[in-house]
This record gives C-alpha cells, sequence and structure tokens, in this order.
C-alpha cells in the first residue's frame, strides 16, 4: 500500500467558483488562469473542469502544447509570451495568444517569417514595474504591432495590478488611470483584472477578466478565508494519524527539541511532510483536524511526518483521517500559520501525493 497522503480536487467548487466569476463581472469575457498545473490541482483536470471559460492563461509553450493536445480549441494565452525565437513557429501553428512585455519580444516577431500571424496581447507596465512597456511607450508599440505582418490585427491591450488585494489601497485606481491614459484612443480590447480585482474592484472589469486564485476557492484580498467571498475551496490534502504516543512533562518531540510537553499528554503522528509540499515553516499552533476535531501542530514538520496536540481529542485513534487543509480548515489559515500565501501551499503540492477527484 502506498502511503496515505491525498489531494483531493472537488471539481464541482471549480465550477462553482467560475461561476462566481460570471456574478461578479458579467459582461467581462473569462480568461481562466490554469497554470502552475492549475494552481497544483492538475492542468488537464482543471481545464476540462473549467471547459466553459472563454480562454485559459499558461505560463508555458508546454502547458498550451498540452492543452491543445487535448482537445481544447479556446484562446490559449501565454502570460509572459515567448521565451524563445524558436517557439514563434509553434505558437503560429497552435494559433496560441502571446502577450508582448519586451523590446525584444517585438523585435523578433518584426523579423520573423510565420506561416500565419500570431494573436498578440500587448502588456502596459501601469505601476507593478515587473512586465511591459512603460505607458509613454503604448501608442508607439501599438502602431508597430499593427503594421507587423506577423502580428493578427486586432492587437488587445493589458496591464497587471500589484496592489488589488488591499481594497483600501490607492495604488489599484493609480494603476488603472495610467492604463487608461495609455491606452486612449488605441483600438483593440482591454484586460485588467485578476482575481481581486474582478471582486473588489468592479471599474477593472473592461472586457477581459483573468481570474486565477478565485477558481480554485481562496479568498483573494491579504484578510479573510474563501466562505467570506463565496468561494468554495477545491482542494483538501488529507492524510491519517499512523500512531499516538503518550509523553511525560518536558518530553522533547521531534528534530531539534523545540516542542516540550507541558504536562503529560498524548502526541499524535500524522503521514505527511514538506516532502509532500506540507510546509515546513508551519509553527507550532497550526490547525490540524483529526476525524473532524480540530488540534494543533506541535514540534518541526519533518520530511514525512507532522506531530500534533491530542490533549483535546481523546477519543483520536490510529487510522483517523487527518485534513491538512480544505473546506472545513481554510488553506488561508495555514498559509498565515507558515508565514506565506496560499499560492504557495497550492502549487507547492508535491508529484508523489495522489490526486483524486471527489
Amino acid at each position: 500500500m502506498s502511503r496515505p497522503v491525498r489531494a483531493l480536487v472537488d471539481t464541482q467548487a471549480l465550477h462553482a467558483n467560475l461561476e462566481c466569476v460570471r456574478t461578479a463581472a458579467p459582461q467581462a469575457r473569462v480568461l481562466a488562469v490554469v497554470k502552475a498545473n492549475g494552481y497544483g490541482h492538475g492542468l488537464l483536470r482543471t481545464a476540462r473542469t473549467l471547459r466553459t471559460a472563454d480562454a485559459f492563461g499558461v505560463a508555458s509553450i508546454d502547458e498550451a502544447v498540452a492543452l491543445r493536445e487535448a482537445g481544447f480549441s479556446q484562446p490559449i494565452l501565454l502570460l509572459a509570451g515567448f521565451f524563445y525565437e524558436d517557439e514563434l513557429d509553434t505558437i503560429s501553428s497552435l494559433r496560441l495568444h502571446i502577450v508582448v512585455h519586451h523590446e525584444s519580444q517585438l523585435a523578433a516577431l518584426e523579423r520573423a517569417r510565420l506561416d500565419r500571424p500570431v494573436y498578440v496581447w500587448l502588456k502596459i507596465d501601469s505601476g507593478m514595474h515587473r512586465l511591459g512597456f512603460q505607458p509613454e511607450r503604448a501608442a508607439e508599440i501599438h502602431l508597430r504591432l499593427c503594421n507587423c505582418a506577423q502580428v493578427e490585427p486586432e492587437v488587445r491591450l493589458m496591464t497587471h495590478l500589484a496592489n488589488a488585494d488591499a481594497r483600501d489601497d490607492a495604488a489599484t485606481p493609480d494603476q488603472l488611470g495610467v492604463f487608461q491614459r495609455a491606452v486612449e484612443g488605441l483600438a483593440g480590447e482591454r484586460s485588467i483584472a485578476n482575481s481581486a480585482a474582478i471582486l473588489g474592484w468592479p471599474q477593472t472589469h473592461a472586457d477581459w477578466v483573468r481570474p486565477g486564485l478565485m477558481l480554485y476557492g481562496v479568498n483573494p484580498f491579504t484578510t479573510g478565508v474563501a466562505s467570506d467571498v463565496g468561494l468554495r475551496a477545491a482542494m483538501s490534502l488529507t492524510s491519517r494519524l499512523i500512531a499516538i504516543n503518550h509523553h511525560r512533562r518536558g518530553d522533547a518531540i521531534g528534530y531539534g527539541g523545540d516542542y516540550r510537553c507541558p504536562e503529560n499528554m498524548p502526541i499524535g503522528v500524522i503521514a505527511i511532510g514538506y516532502g509532500d509540499g506540507y510546509p515546513r515553516a508551519a509553527i507550532t499552533g497550526t490547525p490540524v483536524l483529526v476525524s473532524g476535531r480540530r488540534v494543533t501542530l506541535v514540534g518541526r514538520v519533518s520530511m514525512d511526518l507532522v506531530t500534533v496536540d491530542l490533549r483535546n481529542h481523546p477519543r483520536a485513534a490510529v487510522g483517523d483521517e487527518a485534513i491538512l487543509w480544505g473546506s472545513d480548515l481554510p488553506v488561508e489559515e495555514v498559509a498565515r500559520c507558515a508565514a506565506t500565501i496560499p499560492y504557495e501551499l497550492l502549487c507547492r503540492v508535491a508529484a508523489r501525493v495522489p490526486i483524486h477527484e471527489v
């Protein structure tokens, strides 16, 4: 038998979260972001579940090829564009869409000789200062793309928001203003909103929205959990209690002896660890569900095991299900205990963990 660790993906939750996007932004088309193996949920599984999305967003040409080979005909956008010039032939043949954010990409397109032109989304840096052309160059770059024989006639316009997850941050309206001024008078559909902007900044919806995290049932704001904004967690990370040991007051638990028992107490051992993607940085006090009851992590996370305080769960038994995060234990809460973000926890579930649909 294999280890008891499992990631369970609720496809109905994925579908429900897509409907939340459509309810929040009813006039916009939806580009569902399925990069990073569908945020750990499985690329093809996620895309099949979200097949009514108007387009998909991916991070690499490999992800795009996998979607095309699986029969998906929707537009597929390479969110960082192409990395190597020789990818353009594949992009052209598969009718992929690309983000163009840098002079080197534009120059490669201008010297390319493709069988058919490619679809381009011109990215403007409105304030995130990561990728994108400076706003004052928007008209110039747009004209060059429109005049490029290797580019389809309609050039879409996009930007990315840095602080949309903070509902009261002035950076978002500032970025929106920069983008609107930069593209004023330019032809082409617009795309601005990520998950947080879809829910919190309706003025950014434009023609296309680009949900990512919210599709997977995670609250995209800096505070709160999925249920606060009407989303359903799509992944549960589960394992089993494999031992219960009774220790004396003062006994040190696990590597380094960071935790010492404050009294005689039962310690449970769960078969999961950082080798499975559970965060090593999770601190003592991080919640875990054992047969439906909350207990807390104690001591350091090991590669294959964690230990939990069972003092408030006298009926716990070897073999009981343990939920590390899921619908009844928000991944947002676990992420805060590990000083990280839900994105990282979902994306880092290890390849050795089987994924099952429920």
